[in-house]
């Protein structure tokens, strides 16, 4: 026993009762200065509750996700229906072309379709204002 650590016997317990110190334990030193060295924020820092851009990239590759999710369950109708394979893809085409008609305004009822999840779905909700309806009906 050294300062009271270890065992009291090394006798059956598998070991020779040697005690090693931990090298890797690095103790953190103190200095009393500020982390930052009283520096304001740095570039990127303390923006957490800010909201960013939306990335247009995802909002249109959600978009076009849906528009084929919508695509591949009407052609799984469409089968079971009994349809000829060159009517189904006549089909398809036609829905196809609505939706994305559809879905491209930028006054969609997707707001209350909009995830926790998805952040630049939110973000993208956020910054819409009412009055940019241009062009759908």
């Amino acid at each position: 026993m050294y300062n009271g650590i270890g065992l009291q016997t090394p006798r059956g317990s598998g070991t020779n009762g040697y005690i090693q110190s931990n090298k890797f334990f690095v103790k953190p030193k103190s200095t009393g200065k500020p982390v930052n060295g009283g520096i304001g924020f740095e570039d990127g820092q303390g923006t957490a509750g800010l909201s960013k851009k939306p990335n247009e990239d995802i909002l249109e590759h959600d978009r076009k996700r849906q528009i084929h999710l919508k695509l591949v369950m009407l052609e799984d109708k469409l089968i079971d229906h009994g349809y000829s394979d060159a009517e189904i893809a006549q089909k398809l085409e036609e829905a196809r072309l609505n939706l994305e008609a559809s879905t491209s305004c930028s006054d969609e009822s997707a707001d209350a379709k909009i995830s926790d999840t998805q952040p630049h779905q939110i973000a993208a909700g956020k910054g819409e204002t009412d009055g940019d309806v241009s062009g759908c009906a």
